[in-house]
């Protein structure tokens, strides 16, 4: 089932999980962390089962989803990130 539109905007507003990808961002050395992770947040927010996964968590009364590895994982955190990374344009040449 594809996630619900709702939930996937329940996963890009969520401070805790954009804190995390940050942090994949910048282990990962992408320049601006922060930024990078602002500029993509619809982009791993809706990545398939994120939204279905955080709305289970909120269902069944997880605190803190965003923050929690179990609800979304940081390998979860980190494919997105080299995903969406890997599609970015390369510089010019």
């Amino acid at each position: 089932m594809a996630d619900k539109y709702w939930s996937v905007t329940q996963v890009a507003n969520d401070v805790d999980l954009q804190q995390r990808v940050t942090s994949c961002a910048a282990v990962e050395n992408i320049p601006d962390p922060a930024g990078w992770a602002m500029r993509h947040v619809w982009d791993y927010a809706s990545q398939p089962s994120w939204g279905e996964t955080y709305q289970y968590a909120l269902d069944t009364g997880t605190p803190n989803p965003g923050r929690d590895d179990t609800v979304i994982t940081d390998a979860m955190v980190l494919a997105a990130v080299q995903a969406i990374r890997a599609e970015e344009p390369g510089p010019e040449t």
